[in-house]
C-alpha cells in the first residue's frame, strides 16, 4: 500500500482548531489534542446557549413587568389579560422597556387594563 503524504492538509485543519482556540486557558489552548475537545463543546455550549438567551430574555422582561404591576396595585397575569381585551399590542420587551424607563406611562397602560378588566 502507498504511503499517504498529506502535504499541508493536516496543517491547515489543526491551525484551524488552534485558531477557534484562541484564548483558552492552559493546555486547551496549545495542543490540538486538548483544544479540539474544548472547541467542539464551547460550540456545543454556544449553540444550545443562543436559544436558552431568548428564554432567559423573556423571564426578564416578565421579572421587569411584573414588579412594576405590583407598583400600580396589579398582578402580571391580569394586566396582560385586561392589555389584550383593550387592544393594546405591546410585546413583553416593549411593555418591560416602558415600565424601566417610563412608570407613569406604564401607570396609564395598567389603568387601561383595569378599565378593560371592568
Amino acid at each position: 500500500m502507498a504511503r499517504v503524504k498529506r502535504g499541508n492538509k493536516r496543517v491547515q485543519r489543526r491551525k484551524k482548531i488552534l485558531g477557534l482556540a484562541k484564548g483558552y486557558r492552559l493546555t486547551k489552548g496549545k495542543l490540538h489534542r486538548q483544544a479540539k475537545e474544548q472547541v467542539i463543546k464551547s460550540l456545543a455550549y454556544a449553540y444550545r446557549d443562543r436559544r436558552q438567551k431568548k428564554r432567559v430574555r423573556r423571564s426578564l422582561w416578565i421579572v421587569r413587568i411584573t414588579a412594576a404591576a405590583k407598583l400600580n396595585q396589579f398582578s402580571y397575569s391580569r394586566l396582560m389579560h385586561g392589555l389584550k381585551i383593550a387592544g393594546v399590542d405591546l410585546n413583553r420587551k416593549v411593555l418591560a422597556d416602558i415600565a424601566v424607563r417610563d412608570p407613569q406611562g406604564f401607570g396609564q397602560l395598567v389603568e387601561k387594563a383595569r378599565q378593560a378588566i371592568g
